[in-house]
């Protein structure tokens, strides 16, 4: 029989000795069906070296290791390793953890190395069946079963190999957000004493439910928990940090209290993966706190801050209570009817977010080919990696094994200094993919490099300016290989969209699609330069960024030529004084001598350069400002200095009057110091990037950290701590508290207006030539409300 299937999970089990693999899905009637795979075995790779007996080498392991019910397979086979033709032994294995016979075998005499055995097993089967998760399959299934049989409507066992299946649809997939609320009347909550004391849970049929403890007692609110989703039987479960810290909570908690956390598809607990994310069998699990590092505009990852920049619930109209005071609403039923209002609504954003980001998302899993909670919580780099393994297999090469190397830096872009002030009319010069582009253009590929001592093939090289490092020319690279394919791939895609309508679901579908293309292809090149890299060659970055320099030089020449002025230049950009005929005749002159695609990006109407290199702000034609490397738009100050900043900025860019903004910082630092200002715009954000021990140097979140961990609570690297600056003697981190351990009145307000608020302002009107002292002086009849 044959069906139409579409991939959700996999996973793979061991039955009677024997591996295999289990797609976790839907059919095209919409049935959830697991099919079974047991056709398929996992393999590494031995590199030989240069002038050895490989028929001889693969005999002698046949011989010595054949008999090894771990071994199914011995064959000597022509790959390509860097580009390079070699000789390898193939080894298929019985069993999925393949290191061990790896490492023993590679000692065999003419043996250089070994491969591809830290690649799963399951991995190994997306890859070399070249199946993608989130797409739909074609194939022929018989009927099968397992004991005890899973949560699905249909098992089936695999009879031919999965095809693709051009198809955009996406089956109805039923999701299912959490939070859960944990009570400790002291410090951090521990799953083996605390409870977990609230639930909340919103499905994208509607449906909200809410479990809360009598008290403190939980188990009732775990068992409804576990009771509604296996009631629901969602496809996604989607939580704010349950990777990190809600699973984990619950599994323990369960544990203790005796309850079956048996939530996914088979009947078990959830696991934590090899990729350290937390694996629900047979369900997608995402963690969109996992997502929130993708987006750069959020300075500070929390969950209403990320609902905010998504649309999904303004900040000011939730209800936002930290985890230190959670206690105390607990514990006054008065107070407890918020805590239970910020749980739903946390549940609630939750579901917004995940619906906000599910096209892009199930898009990126296609793609690179990862399973959707893995992608989720993937780095960019390993997302890129995973989508050069599925080519590099096609075109048989072997996947180099990851290393530990050390970092060298290497010169980078060029940044130009910025002409400081404001300039009207401004366009920003953008070259479309420069990067991918130049390195399919001068063939630069880990596989293509010709080190200095190595002879020049007589195809002849491209040659890096100032580097000077060598690529041949022919035959294509495998950057150039898998950079074209993306680049053609995104054209087709755009190409299909244009006869779709822009509310269509199918178009909808595309443009997430051709928005992940771009993502993939632009981080081409900065997986280039990753020292964890599996295909890492340090000169092909550091060649790319000397053409990208060569470029950028290039093009600053031809605007001289053609009479425009440069007031800026950034990487793969320059800022050009708008002149609509210059400019157009610029732009055509440019193509033609680089061979490189370069568009205006934005016309500025207004745009101010301060000082520094990446530090600007402009206004846009639709009155919105774009502000890049400010104060306002980094995480480590407080919101009062970012709500000045943005606001001088609006004043002098939008009413061009430097005059107005001296008098609102005036109104402001006045309503500062009548208190006048909310206690939360003072917390400044910092998050710790190593364990508090090992912090040589005193800083004030480091000293606001140890506070809270003696108060109970854990504190771990990637933790972001909140702390404000109180009344006292001695240095600025003796001073420092948790926000949620202080109030207005403790605050040293002289410290914001002097090392948070003023600088924060001066940052702009210094360049108007005001001084700090025209700021402080008092001027009670001009008020913040009259340019807010």
């Amino acid at each position: 029989m044959e069906i139409l299937f579409y991939l959700l999970d996999i996973n793979h089990e061991v039955v009677d000795g024997r591996p295999e693999i289990r797609l976790w899905g839907f059919d095209n009637l919409g049935n959830r069906v697991l099919i079974i795979d047991r056709s398929f075995l996992p393999s590494f790779y031995l590199i030989l070296g240069e002038d050895v007996d490989g028929d001889g080498i693969a005999k002698s392991l046949l011989e010595r290791w054949g008999d090894n019910p771990a071994i199914a397979g011995v064959e000597l086979t022509d790959r390509r390793y860097f580009g390079k033709p070699v000789k390898a032994v193939k080894v298929t294995c019985n069993v999925p953890e393949m290191a061990r016979y790896a490492e023993a075998m590679a000692k065999t005499v003419g043996i250089k190395g070994h491969v591809e055995d830290d690649l799963r097993y399951a991995s190994q089967y997306l890859v070399a069946r070249d199946v993608y998760p989130c797409g739909w399959h074609v194939l022929e299934v018989g009927e099968g079963g397992i004991d005890p049989k899973p949560r699905v409507d249909r098992v089936y066992l695999a009879k031919s190999v999965p095809k693709a299946f051009e198809k955009t649809d996406v089956p109805d997939l039923r999701i299912l957000s959490f939070s859960i609320i944990c009570y400790s009347s002291r410090g951090a909550p521990r799953p083996e004493s605390n409870p977990v004391v609230i639930i909340s849970a919103a499905t994208n049929t509607g449906m909200s439910k809410q479990f809360a403890a009598d008290d403190t007692d939980d188990g009732p609110v775990v068992d409804s928990f576990v009771r509604l989703i296996e009631e629901f039987d969602p496809d996604i479960i989607v939580g704010y940090g349950n990777n990190t810290r809600d699973w984990p909570y619950l599994i323990e908690r369960c544990r203790k209290l005796g309850v079956k956390l048996a939530v996914d598809r088979s009947g078990m607990e959830p696991h934590t993966s090899a990729y350290g994310h937390i694996s629900v069998t047979g369900r997608a699990n995402l963690d969109v706190n996992d997502l929130a590092e993708d987006l750069l505009e959020v300075k500070v990852k929390t969950l209403e801050n990320v609902a905010d920049f998504l649309g999904v619930r303004k900040r000011g109209e939730r209800t936002i209570i930290e985890d230190v005071n959670i206690s105390g609403y607990w514990e006054d039923p008065e107070k407890r009817v918020k805590l239970l209002a910020f749980s739903e609504q946390n549940a609630h954003d939750i579901l917004g977010v995940c619906n906000a980001t599910l096209d892009f998302t199930t898009q990126m899993a296609n793609l690179v080919g990862l399973p959707l909670d893995q992608v989720e919580a993937a780095a960019v780099g390993f997302r890129v990696e995973w989508y050069l393994i599925r080519q590099a297999f096609k075109l048989g090469e072997l996947v180099p094994a990851r290393e530990e190397r050390p970092y060298f830096p290497y010169k980078g872009a060029i940044v130009l200094q910025p002409k400081v002030g404001i300039h009207e009319k401004v366009a920003v010069l953008d070259f479309r993919s420069l990067y991918p582009s130049i390195m399919i253009a001068n063939n630069a590929s880990p596989d293509t490099y010709i080190p200095p001592d190595q002879p020049e093939p007589r195809s002849g090289v491209y040659v890096a300016p100032e580097v000077n490092h060598k690529f041949r020319r022919e035959p294509p690279g495998f950057y150039k290989l898998v950079l074209s394919d993306l680049i053609k791939a995104r054209q087709q895609i755009r190409d299909r969209m244009r006869g779709l309508g822009p509310k269509s679901a199918d178009w909808r579908i595309l443009d997430a699609r051709q928005r992940v293309v771009k993502t993939c292809t632009n981080a081409v090149y900065g997986y280039a330069g990753w020292i964890g890299a599996r295909w890492y060659v340090k000169p092909v970055a550091e060649a790319t960024a000397a053409w990208g320099r060569y470029v950028i030089q290039q093009t600053l020449d031809e605007a001289k030529k053609f009479g425009l002025e440069v007031v800026y230049g950034d990487t793969d950009s320059i800022f050009v004084r708008h002149d609509p005929e210059k400019t157009g005749a610029f732009l055509k002159a440019v193509e033609e001598r680089l061979g490189l695609d370069i568009r205006p990006d934005e016309v500025y109407e207004r745009v101010l350069f301060t000082e520094a290199k990446k530090r600007y702000a402009g206004l846009l034609p639709d009155g919105r400002l774009d502000i890049v490397g400010l104060e306002v738009a980094r995480g480590d100050w407080c919101e009062a200095a970012k709500r000045v900043q943005e606001s001088v900025l609006r004043i002098v860019l939008r009413e061009d009057s430097p005059k107005k903004a001296v008098v609102f910082v005036r109104g402001y630092l006045n309503g500062l110091k009548s208190g006048r200002v909310a206690y939360r715009d003072f917390v400044i954000w910092k998050t710790l990037t190593k364990p508090i021990e090992s912090y040589e140097v005193n800083a004030p979140h480091v000293a606001a950290a140890k506070i809270l961990r003696k108060e109970g609570w854990e504190m771990v690297v990637g933790d972001k701590v909140g702390y404000v600056i109180v009344k006292g003697k001695g240095k600025i981190y003796d001073r420092a508290k948790p926000y949620t351990l202080s109030n207005l009145s403790e605050l040293d307000l002289d410290y914001y207006i002097a090392n948070q608020v003023l600088p924060a302002a001066m940052r702009i009107l210094e360049i108007f030539g005001v001084k700090e002292s025209d700021l402080t002086v008092a001027e009670a009849s001009k008020t913040l409300s009259m340019f807010l």
